[in-house]
C-alpha cells in the first residue's frame, strides 16, 4: 500500500513525508495508542460510525483521550478529500501523546489498496491454527488484557502471521489451550455446516468486527442461520466450508487448516455469496 494522504485532528491535511509524533510519544514508547481500518468504497467509508464508535470504546479502555466523532468524521472528510481516490483503505490512528500531554493525537491515513486480496479470495487461504496461551482463557474476567481492544501493541499478531508463514500458511487462526475457536490475527473466523454459519461468540474476548456484524445482519437474506458460541478447532475442521471476515480484506475462503483441506479444498458458496452481499452493501 501507498499512502495517499493524512489529515490531522485540528490541523487538517498534511504533507504524508511530515514528521507527526515526538520519539517520546506515549504509543511510540509503551505500545498506548489505539487503531481502526475503514475500507472505503466510492470515496465513502463503510460503517465509518461502527468504526468511530468502537474506536472510542477501546480508547476507553486504555484510558486516551479522544476528539468528538465529528471532529473525528471531519478530519477523515479532509484526508479522503485530499486522497481524491475512490476506492482505498483509511487507517485512524489515536496516541496520548508525551507524558503530560491534556490532549491526545487523532491521525487519519488514506492508503490505496492491496492488490493481493483478490487473487487470495479466489484461492483461498491456508491456516495454521495457533495456541494463544492462558490469558486467552480469562480475557473477560481480566479486563486488563484488553480483550477485544483495538491497540497499536499488535506485535503478537504479527509473530502469529509470520509463524503461520513459516509453517507453509498464509494465515493463523488462534484457539485456546484447550482448542476452542477464537479469531485471526486480524480477522474474525466464520465456518459453515449445511445451511447454519458458525462463529466465535464475542463472550470469548474476540474482536467485535464491524464485518463481522455486517455478515450477521447479511446472513438470513442470503439463505443462512448464524451460531455464535464456543466451538472447537474439530468442528472447524469438520465444516463444508469456511472464511475469514475483515474491513479490508473483506470475506476470504479458507481451504486448508493445519495442512489438511477444509471441505472439499475449495472456496465455497457460502463466502461467495456473502462476499457479494458485502459489496452490494457497501455500494460496490
Amino acid at each position: 500500500m501507498s499512502l495517499l494522504a493524512v489529515a490531522v485532528q485540528g490541523r487538517g491535511v498534511v504533507d504524508p513525508q511530515e514528521p507527526l509524533l515526538h520519539v517520546d510519544d506515549q504509543a511510540l514508547l509503551r505500545g498506548r495508542g489505539v487503531f481502526e481500518t475503514v475500507r472505503v468504497y466510492g470515496g465513502k467509508p463503510f460503517k465509518l460510525g461502527p468504526h468511530v464508535a468502537r474506536m472510542a470504546e477501546s480508547a476507553a479502555r486504555l484510558d486516551l483521550p479522544l476528539p468528538t466523532a465529528a471532529e473525528i468524521e471531519e478530519t477523515v472528510v479532509q484526508a479522503l478529500a485530499a486522497a481524491a481516490t475512490p476506492d482505498a483503505v483509511l487507517r485512524l490512528f489515536a496516541t496520548p501523546g508525551r507524558e503530560g500531554d491534556a490532549r491526545g493525537h487523532l491521525f487519519a491515513l488514506v492508503s490505496s489498496l492491496p492488490t493481493h486480496f483478490d487473487e487470495l479470495r479466489a484461492r483461498g487461504l491456508r491456516v495454521i491454527s495457533l495456541i494463544l496461551g492462558p490469558e486467552a482463557a480469562v480475557r473477560i474476567a481480566a479486563p486488563w488484557l484488553l480483550g477485544g481492544v483495538k491497540s497499536t501493541s499488535y506485535a503478537v499478531n504479527m509473530s502469529a502471521e509470520q509463524e503461520a508463514k513459516a509453517r507453509g500458511g498464509d494465515d493463523a487462526v488462534f484457539t485456546t489451550a484447550d482448542h476452542i475457536v477464537l479469531e485471526g490475527p486480524v480477522t474474525n473466523v466464520w465456518w459453515r455446516a449445511g445451511g447454519t454459519l458458525y462463529t466465535p461468540s464475542l463472550e470469548l474476548g474476540i474482536l467485535a468486527g464491524v464485518t463481522r456484524a455486517t455478515v450477521i445482519e447479511l446472513a438470513p437474506e442470503a439463505g443462512f442461520e448464524v451460531a455464535e458460541g464456543r466451538f472447537t478447532l474439530a468442528e472447524l475442521a469438520a465444516a463444508d466450508e469456511a472464511f475469514t471476515s475483515s474491513s479490508v480484506r473483506e470475506l476470504v475462503p479458507i481451504v486448508q487448516l493445519d495442512g489438511q483441506p477444509l471441505g472439499d479444498g475449495r472456496p465455497g458458496a457460502a463466502a461467495w455469496a456473502l462476499q457479494a452481499a458485502l459489496r452490494r452493501a457497501a455500494g460496490a
